[in-house]
């Protein structure tokens, strides 16, 4: 897999060079706002909420930036581009500073809510506040880190980090912003009381007309919205549910649709689909992994009330060679090629784009045979039913992945290897709004992780690593205490990682940091919690007329703005 030419424009991120290129969306051919209709869209996973501090996983994230926007996001090209910022700090103009401390972020001026208020630096201090308030429980409390906000005057906001930050648009620079009028009485305890939470007022080119989780979600042209002749469409509608499959064919075959994102799809089935030709398939290649994680913590364990408590260990991964034999039953070459095709490329590293993080290190080998030697010389033994057991410890584990075709085949690939050797497998596939879901009252979640093993796609919407490598951290760890939103839902926790983390967070030599991410991901594969398989491409359907500038590094409704019907 490519970087996408991302080499020159990530030496952009360090304040040792100029600053950050900018780019702009593709032409944008109407002439007049509105006009356009209205834009059919199909999620198979859909929206549970629209708050962007609280969104877990990609749904989430898709309904709510519908209606609200960050100061600044990365374009195809991995620049960085000014949203609700004036423009994007650098050298040149005065926002960075020579120590690699501070940043300096112009906002744009007339921009206001959707509710007609005006959008200012306290909107911004405010977010900031917001999400760091620990009894806020957000998910963006990590996207500011070390760093705290002053505001120099009406429009002009200063960050200062605790040290030289050399990656300084941080996540911060991309969390999509709330309004201080309406959210500031619910900040801290409150923060899920708010009645705005699924009803979003924001800066978007589209505001709120109706919400049902899960299912369907309403939007209408916003009129005053600050771009001039944006956006195309007069209203949007994205429905929800069905698997992925359906979603493709409602675009590509039947046309009722204009859109679909988050595709999964077997090769063969994508290829009949697009022959059909009413529309296309995109794929983009950024930074996201298909992987397979293994419980550093015990699920069956109950402490204080809570299963995979971070101060448990897994009763049968705790053994290295578990963990080992379980690594080498992993065939990447046959679900690359029967099963993933142009969606997955196979790999043994959890970074995989831009290429100058990428690890030389490390390797993949399948082997059911070495997977049955390595427990054999670790005692354990093969019973009378075929399922290995050492000290009274059966080889059984409970593997979970969200329902969907390719992932479910993935699952199925490892159980039947997982046989051969002596282990015992079941297999569970929850519901995508379940499993990606932020509820704290289902044991289902992905971020709960009650299973031995879990799969899902990791995606980093930053070509910088930083925000991705968060995922391991000892901070991060999701539980009971911080409502099971914690980055690092594995649990795993090592120091060596966690130093190596900081580390990188003050480098400001480009080579050096990149030797650091190397070794993070070196330690992360090493000790065999998590088992990269695939660096995913993500693929989307549109129709034939629909033009819409993507971004792998960036949430599809980032530019739906530029969006419009190419009659």
């Amino acid at each position: 897999m490519t970087g996408l030419g991302l080499t020159l424009p990530m030496a952009g991120f360090l304040l040792l060079n100029a600053g950050v290129a900018q780019s702009q969306p593709a032409a944008y051919k109407p002439t007049r706002r509105g006009g356009g209709g209205t834009l059919r869209m199909l999620e198979s996973q859909g929206p549970t909420l629209l708050n962007p501090h609280f969104a877990t996983g990609l749904k989430d994230n898709t309904g709510s930036r519908i209606f609200y926007e960050p100061l600044a996001e990365w374009d195809a090209e991995g620049n960085l581009e000014a949203v609700l910022a004036a423009e994007i700090p650098s050298r040149a103009n005065g926002g960075l500073a020579a120590d690699g401390r501070s940043v300096v972020w112009k906002l744009k001026k007339g921009v206001t809510w959707h509710d007609g208020q005006p959008f200012t630096a306290d909107d911004v201090l405010f977010n900031w506040q917001y999400a760091t308030d620990p009894n806020t429980a957000s998910v963006t409390l990590g996207s500011y880190g070390n760093l705290k906000m002053e505001k120099v005057d009406s429009h002009t906001v200063r960050v200062v980090f605790d040290k030289p930050s050399p990656f300084w648009p941080g996540q911060y620079s991309q969390v999509m912003l709330i309004p201080k009028h309406l959210f500031g009485p619910y900040i801290g305890a409150r923060s899920r009381e708010a009645p705005h939470n699924n009803r979003p007022v924001g800066t978007g080119a589209y505001s709120f007309v109706e919400f049902q989780p899960g299912d369907l979600l309403r939007a209408a042209i916003y009129a005053k919205y600050h771009l001039p002749l944006r956006p195309h469409f007069d209203a949007i509608e994205m429905k929800s549910g069905g698997d992925a499959v359906s979603a493709a064919r409602a675009v590509l075959q039947t046309g009722d649709y204009d859109f679909a994102g988050s595709l999964v799809l077997p090769e063969d089935v994508a290829e009949r689909l697009e022959a059909t030709g009413k529309g296309r398939l995109q794929v983009m290649s950024g930074s996201a992994t298909a992987a397979i994680y293994l419980n550093f913590t015990d699920p069956n364990t109950v402490v204080d009330g809570e299963r995979s408590h971070p101060s448990t260990r897994h009763p049968l991964f705790s053994d290295p060679a578990v963990r080992r034999a379980v690594g080498l039953l992993i065939d990447r070459e046959s679900l690359q090629r029967h099963v993933y095709g142009r969606q997955g490329q196979a790999t043994t590293n959890f970074i995989n784009n831009p290429s100058r993080y990428r690890s030389p290190n490390t390797k993949a080998e399948y082997s059911v045979e070495k997977a049955k030697a390595v427990l054999d010389a670790a005692g354990w033994k093969p019973g009378p039913d075929g399922v290995r057991a050492k000290d009274g410890k059966k080889l059984t584990l409970l593997f979970q992945g969200s329902v969907g075709a390719v992932g479910q085949k993935l699952q199925a690939v490892v159980k039947q290897a997982a046989q051969q050797a002596g282990i015992q497998m079941e297999l569970k596939a929850v519901v995508p709004s379940v499993f990606f879901s932020s509820d704290i009252g289902n044991p289902d979640t992905y971020g709960k992780f009650y299973a031995d093993m879990q799969t899902y796609n990791w995606t980093n919407t930053s070509p910088d690593p930083e925000n991705l490598m968060q995922c391991f951290l000892s901070t991060q760890v999701a539980s009971k205490a911080n409502k099971w939103l914690g980055q690092n839902m594995v649990r795993w926790q090592n120091s060596e990682f966690d130093a190596a983390f900081r580390a990188a967070e003050t480098e400001l030599d480009p080579v050096k940091r990149a030797a650091l991410f190397i070794r993070m991901n070196d330690l992360v594969v090493a000790d065999g919690y998590v088992i990269p398989v695939l660096a995913r491409t993500s693929m989307r359907a549109l129709a034939k007329n629909l033009v819409a500038p993507l971004s792998p590094w960036r949430n599809d409704m980032a530019s739906l703005p530029h969006w419009y019907r190419d009659s």
